[in-house]
């Protein structure tokens, strides 16, 4: 099983909806959480894209100097940027990383974003050039000369002269709901990325994408983006769920649920399904939690919980089929410490440092009296 974290490069807060606890999100604070998380021992961190964001692969580029094993979940965006450069430029940073980068294949969800970009396709072109770019991607990626004549996409003597570390290329992570992305995730990608629907909706989604792979004689990985409000108690964290909404007012929902009105992505209208644009039933299924989706774009559920409930929950998913997880909580630095504290002892991870633990440079936590290394709490006793 594999955690990751989430920088906030659209805004980070104690609270959704409102500048009330809201923090400036510089590069001195993501610097911050790249390496809280790097030091946590979180797998990688995703890093969003669009124009309410800072650019992906700039932040990136600039904080691979600053961590040491952290990998880079970072977007490219087909119909907007040229397969050929997008190859040189993923295996430009895999290179200058050492092997750090995954590539998060987006197609956009917003046509008013997409036109501000220059692309004027339908949903369904958008997939078909999707999957013309990511064969010369691969194709140029993997070291080839890369001839292709297709519907919207051509090239001729495509290539890169500098290879990127991984091989054949950095691994291709891609979420997508609709029958178009289902299909192109079976023929094209590495990992297959859901949003954080209930477990059954998701095994249905893995079931698709699985059966179409192996009908191609592939086989996929299967990640779930997730954001995670975990503490002590179930109490504590169910409070904690409804204080990140205390500021958010019914005019706030209806515009934001107004916006997301307009896009045309599968994967939204589903996010917005489940909660209807209400906050009187928002647990859709045993500590899955959709107040974040009332006024957020793309993942809107969050695992609530003790940290023993939301183990379990990540169990249900990892029985599934799913072993990428890509969490977020806010504010994203402070959680990223509560996640790994909390989580990270409970889950069968291979990547985490072990957790309450005497490390080699000095003890966990404060020094008791000036002389006394804090000793490991009875876990069971205090829960």
């Amino acid at each position: 099983m594999k955690l990751f974290w989430f920088l906030p490069t659209h805004g980070d807060s104690r609270y959704l909806g409102t500048t009330v606890g809201a923090r400036t999100v510089d590069h001195a604070y993501l610097k911050q959480i790249a390496q809280a998380a790097d030091n946590l021992g979180f797998e990688g961190v995703l890093i969003p894209t669009g124009r309410s964001c800072e650019d992906s692969w700039v932040v990136a580029s600039s904080l691979a100097p600053l961590t040491e094993r952290l990998k880079f979940l970072v977007a490219i965006r087909p119909g907007i940027i040229s397969p050929t450069v997008s190859a040189r430029m993923a295996a430009t940073f895999d290179r200058i990383a050492g092997g750090r980068l995954l590539v998060n294949v987006v197609t956009g969800g917003d046509p008013d974003e997409q036109r501000g970009d220059g692309s004027f396709l339908t949903h369904a072109e958008r997939y078909e050039v999707t999957d013309e770019f990511l064969k010369i991607w691969r194709g140029v990626a993997s070291g080839e000369t890369v001839n292709f004549s297709g519907k919207h996409l051509s090239v001729e003597n495509a290539r890169t002269l500098f290879p990127p570390v991984q091989k054949p290329y950095p691994p291709l992570y891609f979420g997508g709901s609709s029958e178009p992305a289902i299909a192109l995730a079976a023929e094209q990608v590495d990992v297959y990325l859901t949003w954080g629907e209930p477990p059954e909706a998701v095994a249905e989604k893995i079931a698709a994408v699985r059966a179409k792979a192996e009908a191609l004689g592939r086989s996929i990985s299967f990640g779930i983006r997730l954001h995670v409000i975990v503490r002590e108690t179930s109490e504590e964290a169910w409070r904690a769920a409804d204080k990140l909404i205390s500021y958010v007012t019914d005019e706030t929902i209806a515009s934001a649920q107004q916006a997301f009105a307009r896009f045309d992505s599968v994967g939204q209208r589903r996010m917005a399904e489940l909660h209807g644009g209400r906050r009187d039933n928002l647990e859709i299924s045993p500590n899955l939690w959709a107040g974040v989706g009332l006024v957020r774009g793309g993942a809107g559920t969050a695992l609530v919980g003790s940290a023993e409930e939301v183990a379990a929950r990540i169990q249900e998913y990892a029985d599934i089929g799913v072993d990428r997880f890509i969490f977020s909580g806010y504010p994203h630095l402070e959680e990223a410490y509560r996640v790994a504290e909390l989580l990270f002892p409970l889950l069968p991870l291979d990547h985490a440092k072990p957790a309450g633990k005497v490390n080699l440079t000095g003890p966990f936590g404060e020094v008791i009296a000036n002389d006394i290394v804090p000793p490991a709490p009875r876990l069971v006793a205090q829960r």
